[in-house]
């Protein structure tokens, strides 16, 4: 195991919760859309956010693409 992946496991024990398959590469993922699109300091806010919508029973593949929309929208707006 990597040290991500080991902080991962370790963080999700911590704070009593599942980790979910693929979970950890789509956040990565995410992250790095919206540093590239929005802004560097956007990535870690946008994942909370979307943590939150996740914990309100959003499903995760849905508010990851609302996001990665968003951003790509964004870059082309602003």
């Amino acid at each position: 195991m990597s040290t991500l992946d080991d902080w991962t496991a370790a963080l999700c024990a911590e704070l009593g919760i599942e980790p979910t398959e693929g979970s950890q590469r789509t956040v990565l993922d995410l992250a790095r859309v919206v540093a590239h699109a929005v802004d560097r300091p956007a990535a870690p806010v946008t994942a909370y956010f979307v943590g939150m919508a996740v914990g309100r029973g959003a499903a995760m593949a849905e508010a990851t693409g609302k996001a990665s929309r968003l951003a790509d929208r964004w870059s082309a707006d602003h």
